[in-house]
């Protein structure tokens, strides 16, 4: 299931609580790229849903887990999301509560908290079109024991990955790449962990592209 992630009722009524927060709502900061040039944190969603009002979620996993108490057992709902502009920003989160819609709403706010920039680019020798439809360069991502390659393809490759993979490369914008996957990937979580971890390593480094932009 996908759809907006963003709630415009909510956003209306937002009373920004932090400095970031507050320099959002006055116009002092007008991208969210450029929150993360200034290094600043995001403590808030709503931070999120102003500066990416395009923001998409998709539910890639909902589960009903049990804890025994001296009350007795306890059932909750435990999903994980994924957010995205499909243009460059992405994140996992997960939510847990006795009921669905609960679980769903504290996903969602944590996935937008935890959202990362991701470096797109054409990194492929077989490509070279310029335009940003894949990873720029090789790229690991790690989450428990699930371990992630992502590699530069041309274009009209497409996403070779597994299903949960997709979802977090296609909303992050990456329309072509090659994966390769070691570990206990049937674990939905650190899968999509593991994947959001390989796309923020795109940015531990500067390449030479952005030497000259700078």
């Amino acid at each position: 299931m996908s759809a907006s992630a963003v709630d415009k009722a909510a956003l209306e009524k937002w009373v920004p609580r932090t400095r970031v927060g507050r320099m959002v709502l006055e116009g002092k900061l007008t991208s969210l790229k450029e929150v993360f040039d200034k290094n600043l944190p995001i403590l808030e969603p709503e931070i999120i849903d102003y500066l990416l009002p395009n923001l998409k979620y998709e539910r890639i996993d909902t589960k009903i887990v049990q804890k025994m108490t001296d009350a007795g057992r306890r059932t909750k709902f435990l999903v994980v999301v994924v957010v995205g502009n499909e243009d460059g920003f992405v994140g996992v989160g997960t939510g847990k509560a006795k009921q669905y819609v609960d679980a769903l709403a504290k996903a969602l706010r944590n996935a937008k908290l935890n959202i990362t920039p991701v470096r797109r680019g054409c990194g492929s020798w077989e490509c070279r079109c310029g335009e940003p439809h894949s990873v720029p360069f090789t790229v690991r991502g790690k989450s428990g024991s699930v371990e992630v390659v992502l590699k530069p393809a041309p274009r009209g490759t497409g996403l070779v990955a597994g299903d949960v993979a997709k979802v977090v490369l296609r909303l992050a914008g990456i329309r072509d790449a090659w994966t390769e996957s070691f570990g206990e990937t049937r674990t939905t979580l650190n899968f999509a962990k593991a994947v959001a971890n390989a796309l923020h390593n795109t940015y531990r480094f500067v390449t030479p592209v952005e030497w000259l932009r700078t």
